[in-house]
């Protein structure tokens, strides 16, 4: 078959390779679908032809869709895009078209998100949720009951599928070991912009209190800015003015936050670290990218990105499977946590 850049739909394909126009709708679907000498000269015309199909109207035309919804609340956050690498790989190797999109940590960009992908007729969706008033958590359950929804990072309610890092067993292991220098560490908490927050703050003080130990929390004004590095810089500077920390041993609520708690510190003139003579020592939680590169790296929490996508992505698809009559049936409001790992570095 001689090369014919000139074909451009569907119809003219199937009329290149001699088959009708449903026959190469349904290998474009499934190629499983078709017969195997049929799918080898479909194979062999796309080869000849260079004929790339619309693989997006391919998918708006399906009963059953490969578009799945990625939505984070920040897509420069180095955690949500380790999240976003994974679940994107391993969705594209088994055939879907990963759409993402932030939400800035505004409910209203998550709602426009998640009708964008209610339109594309979307198979599913994974989503970092970013809370919101009773209306748009209304709007945000009513998806999940129309197409299947699985929550990441932090969990929707105990309804809806969710997986995340185990924050009591992570947050157990940083604060267990920072208890054990002279001084008991204190807790500069992130901002409250999803139950990690919380969640962590509960657990440090689980672990101080079965440790024989009163929680110590650094006074902080109550902030949802997504900008941790920012809130966290200007708070630990004015605590700095006003006196200094209340130990000098410092968890933050994660890494984020001690970037900037760093920052305030070095300006201040203040040494970090293990060392006799440094002043302090500043742990976080996370991870991040960064964290092995700053001075000085960062002891922290590894938190299984990988292992969370992966099961993220087999949750999502076992609904998927579900919602169209295959797979066995399972219950609603499965919570998947994922143990973090401590990483012990020159920090504290």
């Amino acid at each position: 078959m001689a090369k014919a850049r000139h074909i451009r739909t569907m119809e003219e394909f199937a009329g290149a390779v001699g088959l009708s126009r449903p026959t190469v709708s349904k290998y474009f679907q499934d190629p499983g679908s078709v017969r195997p000498k049929l799918r080898e000269k479909i194979e062999v015309g796309l080869r000849d032809t260079g004929f790339r199909p619309n693989l997006f109207a391919v998918n708006l035309n399906r009963r059953r869709t490969k578009i799945i919804g990625l939505i984070f609340p920040n897509s420069l956050d180095p955690f949500y895009m380790g999240l976003r690498r994974r679940i994107e790989s391993q969705a594209t190797a088994l055939g879907y078209l990963p759409f993402v999109f932030s939400s800035d940590g505004k409910a209203a960009l998550e709602a426009a998100a998640l009708e964008t992908l209610s339109s594309l007729n979307a198979a599913g969706v994974i989503m970092a949720p970013v809370g919101g008033d009773a209306g748009h958590r209304g709007k945000v359950k009513k998806l999940a009951k129309s197409i299947p929804v699985v929550f990441i990072d932090a969990p929707f309610d105990e309804e809806e599928d969710f997986v995340g890092t185990n924050n009591g067993q992570s947050m157990a292991l940083i604060t267990d070991y920072l208890t054990r220098f002279d001084e008991p560490p204190c807790y500069f908490d992130m901002p409250w912009v999803n139950t990690n927050a919380p969640d962590r703050r509960e657990a440090y003080t689980a672990t101080m209190r079965r440790r024989g130990l009163e929680p110590i929390f650094i006074p902080l004004t109550p902030s949802q800015d997504w900008d941790f590095e920012r809130y966290a810089y200007d708070e630990a500077s004015r605590i700095l003015r006003q006196g200094g920390f209340p130990t000098r041993v410092v968890l933050c609520g994660n890494d984020r936050v001690a970037f900037g708690v760093l920052a305030a510190l070095h300006q201040a003139g203040r040494k970090v670290g293990i060392a006799p003579d440094c002043d302090l020592r500043v742990a976080g939680h996370d991870n991040q990218p960064l964290a092995e590169y700053i001075w000085p790296p960062l002891t922290t929490v590894q938190q299984n990105t990988a292992e969370m996508g992966r099961r993220a992505l087999d949750t999502l698809l076992a609904r998927i499977d579900i919602a169209h009559g295959a797979g066995r049936p399972r219950p609603r409001g499965e919570h998947i946590l994922v143990d973090g790992d401590l990483i012990l570095r020159s920090s504290a």
